[in-house]
């Protein structure tokens, strides 16, 4: 039987291969917000209020552009929307929570943690401590992306370009993301996503992956309805195909008597 230690525990085990992403993206803000002009505490500051690299890296290039703050909050909430959205998907299995543990739980609801605790709730066993494993995954990422912020300010400028550690964050969505993939929906939402992803990365505001996201939300809705008024119809077919025919017979010489 689980318990919330052994689901918290497990909960940062799981996460453990993520951060080896969640690091270079981390070296990579803290390097960015202080060559932008962020002194060291409001850089790192930042890495634990707003907790979204995202909208912290984009936040930060707008500060070194000095546009007005009304602008630099509208686009980091436009950035962050995808958030309302995993919420909407997590809730139901947080119902019984307290308060507290939903507060708690929402401000380390980022990309990586919402893909790990997602597949845990969904998990087809009794355990009423999943939540502690949700926990365990947000804690691990949150304290690995402070750390990778704060070594990323005292390295500074000292990280070889040619390190290409950019590349590290998409990857570790890939990984995510490919083995979650099972049904035929799936595969053609997310190659949908990635597609307009790509074909809307020129929108202003960031704004192509809000575009993208709706698009494969929207996509989902539309093939899962398709199959669910199919299924029936598949069902009616099957269960025609194993009517015994001297059942047939009997019917229809009964229709023929009357």
């Amino acid at each position: 039987m689980q318990t919330s230690r052994s689901e918290f525990f497990a909960g940062i085990k799981n996460t453990l291969p993520i951060l080896m992403g969640t690091v270079p993206f981390g070296l990579i803000y803290g390097v960015t917000a202080r060559s932008s002009g962020l002194s060291l505490a409001l850089t790192q500051a930042m890495s634990s209020i707003v907790f979204a690299g995202s909208a912290q890296f984009v936040t930060v290039q707008l500060l070194a552009a000095a546009l007005p703050a009304g602008i630099i909050l509208l686009t980091a909430g436009i950035i962050n929307l995808r958030h309302a959205l995993y919420s909407a998907s997590i809730a139901p299995y947080l119902r019984r929570l307290s308060t507290g543990w939903k507060l708690l739980l929402a401000y380390l609801l980022v990309d990586e943690v919402y893909a790990i605790a997602i597949t845990r709730f969904q998990q087809q066993d009794e355990s009423p401590h999943k939540h502690w494993y949700f926990l365990g995954a947000g804690l691990a990422l949150w304290s690995t992306w402070q750390a990778g912020t704060a070594v990323g300010m005292l390295l500074g400028a000292n990280i070889p370009a040619n390190w290409s550690l950019d590349f590290t964050l998409p990857l570790t969505f890939i990984a995510l993301v490919v083995p979650a993939l099972k049904e035929r929906v799936e595969v053609i939402v997310a190659l949908a996503a990635g597609l307009v992803a790509v074909l809307a990365a020129h929108l202003p505001l960031n704004s192509g992956l809000l575009v993208a996201t709706f698009t494969s939300i929207l996509l989902g809705l539309l093939l899962e309805s398709k199959m669910k008024r199919k299924a029936p119809l598949e069902e009616s077919v099957e269960q025609s195909e194993h009517i015994p025919s001297t059942s047939l017979e009997e019917r229809d010489g009964k229709e023929l008597k009357s």
